[in-house]
């Protein structure tokens, strides 16, 4: 593998990681939404990660076009999961029972997940200074 497909499977991890940091903290940001412009309570988003094959050219040898792997996010979609029921009978979106749908939004579960994006974020990040070093150091022994 070369400096180059290294470098760009390492930053498709790092813009996948900041996209699920970005849609956590959504989901974090309206979890007491009941009233949204579709109608009924915010629905939690996660990111869609796929794996795609590396871009194909001269610094990928053709034994390893299948093998390199970068990160891709294909979408982000909304959890079915349904609303949780509180009762409320004050507040303005209660139903005729007193019951107020709230968002499928677990704090906890969204707080892991930007714990374990940032950590994901920070070991491709420790990875590129690594292969920007061993570049530095490469060029050096030719002088």
């Amino acid at each position: 593998m070369d400096f180059f497909s290294a470098l760009e499977i390492l930053t498709s991890g790092m813009r996948a990681e900041r996209i699920r940091m970005n849609v956590s903290s959504s989901n974090l940001a309206n979890a007491k939404t009941t009233r949204t412009p579709e109608g009924g309570p915010y629905r939690r988003q996660k990111a869609v990660f796929d794996a795609v094959n590396a871009k194909q050219g001269e610094f990928v040898p053709s034994q390893f076009e299948n093998a390199l792997k970068r990160v891709e996010v294909t979408g982000v979609e909304r959890d079915t999961t349904a609303p949780r029921r509180t009762y409320d009978p004050g507040h303005p979106d209660a139903d005729q029972t007193g019951y107020v749908s709230m968002p499928n939004v677990n704090m906890v579960e969204e707080m892991v997940t930007m714990m374990t994006a940032a950590r994901t974020y920070e070991a491709n990040l420790s990875a590129m200074r690594t292969l920007l070093n061993m570049a530095q150091r490469s060029l050096k022994i030719g002088k």
